[in-house]
């Protein structure tokens, strides 16, 4: 319920009734000659001409409109248009075996490989197409039953963005120069922390860790509307729709099956050819 609070006199001291005294009104003469001594302060157009010449006033406008542009170009970069599956052409190219023939054998060279170089750094890519007006991820199928997003370790010291770039073309570009992708990198919407020599992977690193073994990052790939992929003879590419992937650990484990909650920030556009 509103309660209206009207003005409480409650302990106020009670004040005498001071006695009417007249006022005699001065002459004219007087009150001209007080009029004409008070100094005059600024008019209102100088008040608002100063304050634009303060530097500090200057700044804050610079920023409010470099905020806005950050705004503007945030919301460009939310949009991602996405193209049908068909607008791409597919072929192959010689096979890219595995290093490791099973988990424990991976878990071991990780091992070996970090008393050497130090946590593993590894960059992994999510491309998009669109078939029926739903985005769907491609990924590459080892044997009948493992998925995996394209991309791989970075060497000690090696940029991400170039990196990344560098283990697309190695999983998915032709040989010849002229048939390379324009592999155009766009944000990071995922890391996650593998703490010790073992399958499990969090998207945090848990404070206790102080040595985590592997930091991997997810990045969204813009791709263009027309591009040639060469596939590993024995690989498959699969494009899985994001509603087969929410929620599916068991099929596509934890960092798979969440990204269409990493990507629920964006809005794609679908363009059909």
């Amino acid at each position: 319920m509103v309660v209206n609070v009207e003005p409480s006199t409650i302990g106020e001291t009670p004040t005498e009734t001071a006695p009417e005294t007249s006022i005699s009104p001065l002459p004219a003469e007087e009150i001209e000659t007080l009029t004409s001594t008070v100094p005059k302060g600024p008019s209102p157009e100088n008040i608002l001409e100063a304050h634009e010449n303060i530097p500090e006033l200057e700044e804050h406008k610079e920023n409010v409109q470099a905020d806005e542009r950050a705004a503007d170009r945030e919301m460009v970069n939310s949009i991602v248009n996405t193209y049908p599956l068909s607008s791409y052409t597919f072929g192959t190219k010689e096979p890219k075996m595995e290093k490791d023939t099973s988990v424990a054998d991976r878990l071991a060279r990780m091992k070996v490989n970090y008393m050497k170089e130090g946590m593993r750094t590894s960059v992994e890519a999510i491309l998009l197409v669109q078939e029926h007006n739903h985005p769907h991820i491609l990924l590459l199928q080892i044997g009948n039953t493992f998925c995996k997003l394209p991309g791989g370790r970075l060497k000690p010291g090696e940029n991400e963005i170039e990196g990344l770039k560098r283990k697309l073309s190695s999983k998915l570009a032709a040989n010849s120069p002229a048939l390379q992708p324009d592999w155009q990198i766009g944000e990071c919407v995922a890391i996650w922390w593998r703490p010790n020599f073992e399958t499990i992977m969090y998207p945090y690193c848990p404070p206790h860790i102080t040595k985590p073994k592997e930091c991997k990052k997810l990045f969204l790939v813009h791709l263009s509307e027309r591009e040639y992929f060469a596939v590993p003879k024995n690989l498959k590419l699969l494009a899985v729709p994001l509603f087969e992937l929410y929620d599916n650990v068991q099929r596509y484990g934890p960092v798979i099956s969440t990204i269409p909650q990493q990507l629920s920030r964006f809005q794609f556009n679908m363009i059909n050819a």
